[in-house]
């Protein structure tokens, strides 16, 4: 939709109670391949949280008291209008956060996933009947809204990882205060707040406020905000866990990775070079599951490595708008040089450059790395680029050693023809989630998703998860008559 004057409703403003100028500020848009400013954003201050916050929390009960196919009836009717926008949404998903087609086609497909589950959770059972041992005594314990949840949402996965949170926990009765990252705010919040307005989401029951640092320490602090959903680097999380703690608010923190692609030495080595390229390399890296170090037997290890080089030889970097890529941009010049620093670091500490390490702006060459050793930094931090640094091991304990000395616990994966070695290595893996014979760079809307240590807190999204994520619970008992006590 658009104003009188050609501009889009989302221009310059935020969502809360319909389209509203904002207190803090704006913010322009700009295309990471390009540099070319697409538009302008509201910015959301402390001010206009605040406001949000006491809107939702007027509204939130009148939306949890709507009958279940009514809420239902939101959900349907969101997904149903998501395909008829997806050419808007792939547009933007593209040209504001880099994506390439296929990443946009993927991630627009998985958020109507989401929301054809999120259709079914309000009519899901939300309680239990509990026997007694007190005569005439019936106990109930219900799963009820937890209020009004704060989502901080990340830029990499701008649609999808925002909605993974906003849409269950609205479908569950609750309101939500949606802050998209600033650097992807029009397809990771504005477009989501009309999609939803256009749905017949009632007013004040849904706010996008996109902004940065300070946006987000306003939405946790906010007394009238009662959890938490943020998925975003480890450092935040541990602010927000730690805010969160001693507000005894409810937090789910889905936060970094380093993700080890384990090959051993009976494994299919063409068919695992191309998972460790599309689990490397997958939107630049810029993936929190991106497999960040490929673990390799050693008598595999020169074959695995000169396929993998060869393979990122192959793939075309450039402007994903201008035409097919397999690679865009990096989001911006901080993280480009991060990436570069890491790469070159590792070759003066003797890491062998196989492939790519050179970028041209934003655009960095798909990189893989030999001779990489658990002492270098490439192989200790997240890389969130293109780069796959490649160590060896002798022995799967070694290999169970290596994958476990990270504080990260994220995703796994393990190549091997002999599918219960692979399942003997995965159950001593300290991660949430291992995938045998594929690549770490894996989501199934429906299956539990989340990691351990340093990656999340037990926190889980995704089908079952989504009832014990965004409720709370209540015991009511009931006496057929009034007990009396000895007092």
């Amino acid at each position: 939709m658009s104003t009188t004057d050609g501009l889009p409703d989302w221009h310059a403003r935020i969502f809360s109670q319909g389209w509203q100028s904002s207190s803090g500020g704006t913010s322009p848009v700009r295309e990471p391949a390009t540099g070319a400013v697409l538009g302008e954003i509201g910015i959301a201050d402390a001010t206009d949280v605040d406001s949000a916050a006491r809107s939702a929390s007027k509204a939130q009960a009148a939306w949890a008291a709507l009958p279940f196919d009514q809420r239902a009836a939101v959900f349907r009717r969101a997904e149903q209008l998501l395909a008829e926008r997806a050419a808007e949404f792939q547009r933007w998903n593209v040209r504001e956060a880099g994506s390439i087609g296929p990443k946009a086609d993927w991630e627009l497909h998985a958020t109507r996933e989401q929301l054809s589950m999120c259709a079914a959770l309000p009519m899901q059972a939300i309680g239990q009947i509990f026997p007694s041992s007190m005569p005439g005594r019936t106990n109930y314990w219900r799963r009820v809204p937890i209020g009004t949840v704060g989502v901080i949402a990340p830029w990499n996965f701008p649609l999808l990882l925002a909605m993974r949170s906003v849409a269950p926990a609205l479908a569950l009765g609750n309101a939500v205060l949606l802050k998209p990252d600033a650097q992807s705010a029009v397809i990771g919040g504005a477009l989501i707040a009309q999609l939803f307005a256009d749905a017949g989401l009632p007013a004040g029951v849904l706010h996008v406020l996109p902004g940065g640092p300070a946006t987000g320490d306003a939405v946790v602090r906010h007394p009238l905000v009662h959890m938490i959903s943020f998925t975003g680097s480890t450092a935040v999380g541990r602010t927000i866990g730690e805010l969160c703690g001693r507000m005894l608010k409810k937090c789910a923190l889905e936060l970094g990775g380093n993700n080890a692609m384990v090959v051993l030495d009976d494994a299919d080595i063409e068919a695992a070079t191309s998972n460790g390229a599309w689990g490397a390399f997958l939107h630049q890296g810029q993936i929190c599951m991106q497999a960040g170090r490929h673990l390799v037997h050693r008598s595999v290890a020169d074959a695995y490595a000169r396929r993998l080089a060869e393979r990122a030889n192959q793939l075309h970097v450039g402007d994903p708008h201008a035409g097919p890529a397999h690679l865009g941009p990096i989001i911006n010049e901080k993280q480009a040089a991060r990436v570069e620093a890491l790469v070159r670091g590792a070759v003066a500490d003797g890491a062998r450059l196989l492939a790519g390490g050179s970028r041209d702006g934003l655009f960095f060459r798909p990189t893989v790395l030999g001779d990489v050793t658990a002492r270098m930094a490439v192989f200790a931090d997240e890389i969130f680029g293109p780069v796959a640094p490649i160590t060896v091991f002798d022995s799967d304990d070694e290999a169970v050693a290596l994958v476990n000395s990270s504080p990260y616990g994220l995703a796994a994966a393990v190549h091997t023809r002999n599918v219960q070695r692979g399942m003997a290595i995965a159950h001593r893996l300290h991660t949430g989630m291992v995938h045998i014979n594929d690549q770490p760079v894996n989501n199934e809307f429906h299956v539990p998703f989340g990691g351990m240590g340093s990656s999340g807190n037990g926190g889980r999204f995704g089908g079952p998860a989504n009832l014990e994520e965004f409720t709370q619970t209540q015991w009511v008992s009931v006496m057929d008559t009034p007990i009396t006590y000895p007092f």
